[in-house]
C-alpha cells in the first residue's frame, strides 16, 4: 500500500475516499492522539481531506487542518503544535489525476517502512479502534483563511535562518502548486521577484508539476530573456526544488546536490544520497574531507540516514534537500532561499556550476516480466566477480573507472542501467559489463 512516498495512485482507482478513511482511523488507532493535515491545491484534496479528517476523529483523534499548504510547511508545523503525527493529501510531482497521502512523525519526517507497515496492517485487518460518542475527536481549522500562520510561520524560519540577499532578481515557478512561501520569503528579504504559474490549480495548466529540464523550459527563457540572477523551480507540493542560472541553463540535480553538499560538509562529515547518485558530488565532498554514505532511492531513506549523527545533510538528484538541523522533510523554501544566499554570496549560479567537473552517464531499461529475479541473479554473479558491491537497493558496483547500478523499477516491467565514469570510454564500457550482466541473468532464469 505505502511506496517510499506514501500512498499514491489515480483518484477514483487507487486513491479514493474510503482509503483515506481507513488511513486516518488506522493512524489513530496506531496511538496518534493529535495529528496535523494539510494538502495541496488539487480538487480532489478537499474531499480525501475530509474523508482522513472523519476516520481520525472517529477513532478519538483531534485534529488540526491547516488548510492547502506546501508539504514542508505543513511537516514543519507538526513538531511546532505539539502534535503525534501529520498527514499531507498529495501526489507530489505526479500528474493532476493522482492524488496520495503521506505520513509524518511528531519530528517532521516521514514515517519509515515499520510505521507505514503498521498503518497498512491495521487497515488490512480493519483492526480500528472505534470511539464511542463522547469520544470522537475535534477538528480545529487553522488555514490562511480562518487566520491560520503556518505559511507565515514557515516563512519566518526561512528568514531568520538563512542570510537571504536583498539586492538579487529571481524568478519563481511556483508550477501552480503552493510553494508561494519561497516568494514570500524573498520578496520580504527585499529581492526583486517575478512569478511564474503564481495562480494555485491542481490542473497544473502552465507546465507538468515535476520540475525536469523539459518541463522547465519557460522558466528558463524568462530567465535568460532578463536581468535575473537566477530562477527557481518547485513541484506541485514544493518538496522540490530545481533551478535556472542566470544563462537561462537548467542546472542538473547531481550539479545542485554538489554545491549544497560541499556548502554544508566539513571534514570527516557525511552527506547521505541515493544510491543512484553521480560521482560528481562524492568528488566534491573529497575536496573538503567529507563522503558520502548511500541509501536506497527515496527521501524517507535519504531523511533517515541524515537524521544519524555525523550527516551534515541529505539530498536526491531529483530535487529532495534535507538540512537535519532544520527539519527532516524535504524543504523546497529552505532549499530556494540557501541556494539563493549562496548565489548572492558567491555572484553567479552559472560560475558555480561551471566549476564542477562533468561525467559521462549512461542511462538505459530491459523489459522483462522476472524483474526482481533477474537482480538478484545480477547480485550473485557481481558479487564472485567485484570487491566492491552494494545490494542496498538493486545492484551498485564501485570501480577505479567508474560505477554501475543494475536496479529493478518500482512501478514499471523493467530494470534500469545506470553506468557513469570520468571518461566516454569507461563509462561505455561498464554500462555493457552491467547490460551483459542482465543478459546472463535473464538466460540464466529460462
Amino acid at each position: 500500500m505505502f511506496g517510499t512516498s506514501g500512498v499514491r495512485g489515480p483518484v477514483g482507482d487507487e486513491v479514493t475516499a474510503a482509503l483515506a478513511l481507513d488511513v486516518g482511523r488506522a493512524l489513530a488507532t496506531d496511538g496518534a492522539e493529535t495529528v496535523v493535515i494539510g494538502r495541496d491545491a488539487r480538487d480532489s484534496g478537499a474531499m480525501l481531506t475530509r474523508a482522513l479528517a472523519a476516520g481520525l476523529t472517529e477513532c478519538g483523534s483531534d485534529v488540526i487542518d491547516v488548510g492547502v499548504e506546501a508539504t514542508p510547511t505543513v511537516a514543519r508545523a507538526v513538531a511546532r503544535e505539539g502534535a503525534d503525527a501529520g498527514a499531507v493529501v498529495t501526489a507530489s510531482h505526479n500528474p493532476a489525476p493522482d492524488n496520495g497521502i503521506k505520513l509524518w512523525t511528531a519530528s517532521g519526517r516521514a514515517f519509515d517502512e515499520d510505521r507505514n507497515d503498521r498503518v497498512a496492517e491495521i487497515i488490512g485487518t480493519e483492526a480500528f479502534d472505534l470511539a464511542t460518542h463522547d469520544g470522537i475527536g475535534t477538528v480545529e481549522t487553522r488555514d490562511a483563511v480562518a487566520g491560520g500562520d503556518a505559511r507565515r510561520r514557515h516563512e519566518r524560519a526561512l528568514r531568520e535562518t538563512v542570510p537571504l540577499p536583498d539586492d538579487l532578481s529571481v524568478v519563481v515557478d511556483l508550477g501552480n502548486g503552493v510553494g508561494r512561501v519561497t516568494a514570500d520569503a524573498l520578496h520580504a528579504a527585499g529581492c526583486d521577484v517575478e512569478t511564474l504559474n503564481g495562480q494555485r490549480d491542481g490542473r497544473f495548466p502552465g507546465r507538468p508539476s515535476e520540475p525536469t529540464a523539459a518541463n522547465c523550459e519557460t522558466a528558463c527563457e524568462v530567465v535568460a530573456a532578463t536581468d535575473a540572477d537566477l530562477g527557481l523551480v518547485h513541484d506541485g507540493d514544493a518538496d522540490r526544488l530545481m533551478a535556472v542560472d542566470e544563462r537561462g541553463r537548467f542546472v542538473a540535480g547531481d550539479a545542485l546536490l554538489a554545491l549544497f553538499a560541499r556548502r554544508e560538509a566539513g571534514a570527516g562529515d557525511r552527506v547521505a544520497v541515493p544510491v543512484d547518485t553521480s560521482l560528481l558530488v562524492a568528488d566534491a565532498l573529497s575536496e573538503v574531507d567529507a563522503a558520502v554514505t548511500y541509501t536506497p532511492v527515496g527521501d524517507a531513506y535519504v531523511a533517515a540516514e541524515a537524521a544519524k549523527p555525523g550527516v551534515a545533510f541529505g539530498g536526491e538528484p531529483s530535487g529532495a534537500w534535507i538540512w537535519p538541523d532544520r527539519t527532516l522533510c524535504p524543504d523546497g523554501p529552505l532549499a530556494a532561499c540557501i541556494l539563493t544566499a549562496l548565489v548572492g554570496a558567491e555572484g553567479s549560479l552559472a560560475a558555480l556550476v561551471d566549476g564542477l567537473p562533468e561525467y559521462p552517464i549512461r542511462r538505459d531499461s530491459v523489459r522483462t516480466g522476472r524483474k526482481s529475479e533477474t537482480v538478484e541473479r545480477v547480485g550473485e554473479a557481481a558479487a564472485a566477480e567485484y570487491d566492491d558491491v552494494s545490494t542496498l537497493d538493486g545492484v551498485r558496483v564501485e570501480t577505479d573507472a567508474g560505477w554501475f547500478l543494475v536496479r529493478a523499477s518500482g512501478t514499471e516491467p523493467l530494470v534500469r542501467i545506470t553506468a557513469e565514469a570520468r571518461d566516454e570510454a569507461d563509462a561505455d564500457a561498464l554500462f555493457e559489463t552491467a547490460r551483459g550482466l542482465i543478459d546472463r541473468a535473464d538466460a540464466s532464469l529460462d
